[in-house]
């Protein structure tokens, strides 16, 4: 079992950013993960990173058993890992599955400005402005102002409404 700290994560990420092999990392922090103890991170994070490392990889199976594993931990993870889960069933051209899972996790309650912004992204690039707009807007109007994620959302918002040809409100203003 292995005590895990920021910088042997970002040593790590380093590498893989030199090296351009994000499968090589997705493996590593898989096997960091599982040997994981204790550390300045969470497992959940980890698995959620490799989740991500996968998926530019090119893996999105290997991807999906990674944020299972992390919603499985329960672990703190910055984002919901089940926003992974919608993003890649999407990939596996899984929509329905992908639905129930971004439903569930809005029944739930208590979504963080991140996941909030990370299901409102993944929505767009399916195809549903609407839902995406509806995520952002929600999320926005929920955050305070000193949110790191409350400028990158009304960006995100702005850009959705654009796109769906709607007219700029009082929160597209704030945008600057």
């Amino acid at each position: 079992m292995a005590h895990v700290t920021r910088e042997h994560l970002d040593r790590l990420l380093e590498q893989a950013l030199l090296a351009d092999d994000h499968g090589s990392l997705a493996s590593r922090l898989y096997d960091v993960a599982l040997g994981y103890s204790s550390g300045d991170v969470s497992r959940a994070s980890i698995l959620v990173l490799a989740a991500e490392e996968w998926r530019a990889a090119g893996q999105p199976a290997r991807a999906l058993e990674c944020f299972q594993r992390a919603v499985e931990d329960g672990g703190e993870s910055g984002t919901d890992p089940r926003a992974g889960i919608a993003d890649t069933l999407f990939e596996l051209d899984r929509p329905t599955e992908a639905r129930e899972v971004i439903e569930t996790i809005r029944a739930e309650g208590g979504v963080t400005t991140a996941t909030a912004h990370m299901i409102a992204e993944t929505l767009v690039a399916y195809g549903d402005l609407q839902g995406g707009h509806e995520w952002a807007t929600q999320a926005v109007l929920a955050c305070d102002e000193d949110d790191p994620e409350h400028l990158a959302l009304l960006r995100t918002r702005y850009r959705i409404r654009v796109d769906l040809g709607l007219p700029e409100d009082d929160l597209d203003a704030l945008v600057s």
